[in-house]
């Protein structure tokens, strides 16, 4: 009985970012590499950056997120439950954070993809692909810092998930 208990705490999960831009900041891409570290033991990590286009011209941010969208839209598998991070998406706390992606797992999901958007956010479309709209909090963050902020979520859910300790 212990046993299953155990494994009822265990997620097995693929989980891919999809971002658009890069990290430019090495205290950031050291912060990053160090949560995808932490992650590794409870799922597996993509992170896939898709290149931010040009805003040298004035007017351009459709055509912008209109292009980063169908580059991010193509990343994406058949049966992942998409999850956009959007200023107007649903805040969670950690715990509630940590039982989405339980109950996701629960229910036989197993891909969960996370997108974020750039610097003129997402294009509508990518909005619509969404099973559901995070918001990491009402204030605009930059898009490095997102990444960032989101992974040590997904570390911070998983240590929740399985009852291992974490500071709070």
């Amino acid at each position: 009985m212990l046993f299953l208990n155990v494994l009822s705490k265990l997620v097995i999960m693929n989980i891919h970012v999809i971002c658009v831009g890069k990290i430019r900041e090495k205290y950031i891409s050291e912060g990053i590499a160090e949560f995808v570290k932490r992650i590794q033991p409870y799922s597996s990590l993509k992170i896939t950056e898709i290149p931010a286009q040009d805003l040298k011209h004035a007017g351009f941010e459709e055509k912008s997120r209109e292009i980063e969208a169908q580059k991010i839209l193509s990343q994406i598998g058949n049966n992942a439950y998409v999850i956009t991070l959007e200023v107007t998406g649903k805040s969670l706390s950690s715990e509630k954070f940590a039982e989405k992606i339980r109950d996701l797992n629960n229910t036989g999901i197993n891909q969960i993809v996370f997108i974020i958007g750039g610097a003129t956010g997402l294009h509508h479309c990518v909005s619509q692909k969404a099973d559901f709209r995070l918001s990491l909090s009402s204030m605009t963050l930059p898009h490095q810092l997102a990444r960032l902020f989101l992974l040590e979520q997904i570390y911070r859910s998983f240590k929740i998930i399985n009852g291992e300790p974490y500071h709070k």
